[in-house]
């Protein structure tokens, strides 16, 4: 029987050798065998390096706002988690969806090597998947560990199966459920803190920041083609911060930046070298904006209609002096 990454790397062959798609967006390998990285390939030889294993965790919509301004059809390969932001891109205008070939792949759950070091494995060379475990080669010897135990963020509280917006599938589906319930616990731990301990919580995490701006590249909610951040006359471009408070309002305004826009995808925290819980910060507001909007799901819809919540207008909607009273409105 013929693996996923094998199905994937002939399908995209036939679609570039047709002429259907000109370019594919996938996985190849890294400097190290746990370290697959997003690719695009433009012929059928250079497929032969695709990669799909418990290590592709890649958003590669993000990738599509360059290659969609070039000529010619890219295919992509998504996950159902992707799909999410491929529809929130496409629902902003980013993407031209008659230029992008979306093929669904499923997905177990991708693994965070980090995980595995800080349940005690050093020197990781190679790691392979058993079924639901993992087998660990390390220069000390080999370890076994649960798969559920190392996840990354994003999936331990996976959307499910489903993918909003694809053009075929292949292989097939993993019967995986959607895992909500303790999606927002984190969050309500910090609100459940005192309001300096929540500060000193964020101002010990955010001091790590060392400005390397991998958590924007990855995250395709920052979609500018011109960051603020870059403006050298923002007074905030510089690499070194002018104080010990600047690294703090870079997360922050980012933060708030896709406010409304952030599928949950956790790139930011997956790509940060400095295993900083970025992610927190985008479901805290993920959390408020469903307290004082309604449920809402970035990235679930698309069309013509679509009004996001803090992009449309309602007389019911909660006004700034009240905000701070409501329920669930803790600063995180």
């Amino acid at each position: 029987m013929q693996s996923l990454r094998e199905l994937m790397k002939i399908r995209a062959q036939e679609l570039l050798r047709s002429g259907a798609v000109d370019a594919v967006l996938g996985w190849k390998e890294g400097e190290l065998p746990y370290d697959a990285a997003p690719a695009l390939f433009r012929t059928p030889e250079e497929l032969e390096s695709l990669v799909y294993d418990g290590f592709c965790g890649s958003n590669l919509s993000k990738y599509l706002l360059k290659e969609n301004k070039k000529p010619g059809k890219t295919l992509v390969f998504l996950k159902p988690c992707d799909s999410y932001s491929f529809n929130q891109l496409l629902s902003e205008g980013h993407v031209d969806r008659a230029k992008v070939y979306a093929v669904g792949v499923g997905c177990e759950g991708k693994i965070d090597i980090r995980q595995l070091r800080d349940q005690g494995m050093a020197g990781i060379q190679a790691v392979e998947e058993e079924g639901e475990n993992l087998v660990v080669h390390t220069l000390y010897g080999t370890s076994r560990c649960k798969r559920e135990d190392a996840l990354l963020v994003k999936c331990q509280n996976c959307k499910g199966e489903a993918l909003v917006d694809y053009d075929e599938y292949v292989g097939e589906a993993f019967a995986r459920e959607p895992e909500q319930e303790a999606r927002f616990a984190p969050v309500l731990s910090l609100e459940g803190l005192r309001p300096d301990e929540r500060f000193a919580f964020w101002r010990g995490k955010l001091s790590h920041c060392i400005r390397c701006n991998a958590c924007r590249e990855a995250c395709p909610a920052c979609s500018c083609v011109s960051c603020v951040f870059d403006n050298k006359r923002s007074g905030v471009s510089a690499k070194a911060n002018a104080n010990d408070f600047e690294e703090n309002l870079y997360h922050i305004i980012r933060a708030f930046h896709v406010a409304g826009r952030c599928t949950d995808c956790g790139e930011c925290t997956r790509v940060c070298p400095q295993d900083i819980p970025l992610h927190l910060l985008n479901r805290k507001l993920i959390k408020d904006i469903n307290a004082f909007y309604g449920e809402y799901q970035a990235g679930a819809d698309t069309g013509a209609d679509l009004r996001p919540p803090l992009l449309s207008f309602d007389r019911e909607d909660v006004e700034p002096d009240v905000i701070s009273r409501r329920e669930g409105a803790e600063p995180c």
